[in-house]
């Protein structure tokens, strides 16, 4: 991963809870109402909630949406889904998209690899 990604994906922590708290100060109430069913899409039910998180990176990257490809990531991380899994994930992604989705699948693995300390061999050299 290259430090420009690395700091991307902090710059997008940081942009994520300024709007989180400047929302929740002014009492959003669309604010609000989207947090709730955000928890009630991603508790688990039938599906455990690192299923739902998989699913969302999916469609991440299928939209280029790099704060959600960040965000579910993480979740899915968080909830006990291996790299393995996340990858499987993110190439279903990249084959929903087609081609573009290639390109946001790129940003992904940055993503992942921030959150597991790993890089690629290729990329070190």
């Amino acid at each position: 991963m290259n430090e420009q990604d690395k700091e991307k994906i902090k710059k997008i922590i940081r942009d994520r809870k300024h709007a989180d708290d400047y929302l929740k100060e002014r009492n959003s109430r669309t604010y609000r109402a989207f947090i709730d069913m955000e928890k009630a899409a991603f508790e688990s039910g039938t599906l455990d909630k690192k299923f739902k998180e998989m699913i969302a990176i999916g469609i991440s990257i299928a939209v280029n949406c790099e704060s959600c490809m960040q965000w579910h990531i993480r979740e899915a991380l968080n909830a006990g889904a291996t790299e393995e899994q996340v990858l499987e994930a993110i190439e279903v992604g990249m084959e929903m998209g087609g081609g573009p989705a290639t390109v946001s699948s790129r940003f992904a693995i940055s993503v992942l690899e921030y959150y597991t300390g790993k890089t690629s061999l290729s990329s070190s050299s």
